[in-house]
């Protein structure tokens, strides 16, 4: 599980272009068969508050299908802004949408990706305060509707 720096700028370009773009299923093309994906966006979308993990290419094609079809209209949560630098090692990559943006604040998150190659193996993702408060108001609204 290594990849070149030039295969973790492919993964790194592509995956924000494809989550802006809301298109699922090229998302999905970027990770290996056996991927593991862990968010706490995973139990709010798949209804299941046991685990914040999807592991292999029928969860996460589905995990991503509704996390791209589902995506707020650009007013309730802007087009993502992020720096164009990320670190990496050689295996793992990590980069920041930070809350603050020069167009004012935007929802916090770290990625974390181990590759393999130029597909993501293994996919963790960070929330921060923003972003933990939007979960919550979404799963508040969801209840709410019931």
């Amino acid at each position: 599980m290594t990849a070149t720096t030039g295969e973790a700028r492919f993964v790194f370009d592509e995956w924000h272009r494809l989550v802006t773009e809301h298109d699922g299923a090229a998302l999905a093309a970027l990770y290996t068969d056996d991927a593991v994906l862990e968010s706490p966006l995973v139990p709010r979308l798949l209804d299941n508050a046991e685990s914040g993990i999807v592991r292999g290419r029928a969860e996460l094609d589905a995990f991503l299908a509704l996390a791209t079809a589902r995506k707020p209209v650009d007013e309730e949560l802007p087009l993502l802004y992020r720096r164009d630098t990320f670190a990496f090692d050689g295996k793992s990559m990590i980069w920041e949408y930070p809350r603050e943006t020069p167009n004012g604040d935007q929802l916090d998150l770290v990625e974390v990706m181990e590759l393999d190659g130029p597909r993501i193996r293994r996919h963790r993702i960070y929330w921060g305060w923003r972003g933990t408060e939007h979960i919550i108001a979404n799963a508040l609204r969801k209840h709410s509707s019931l």
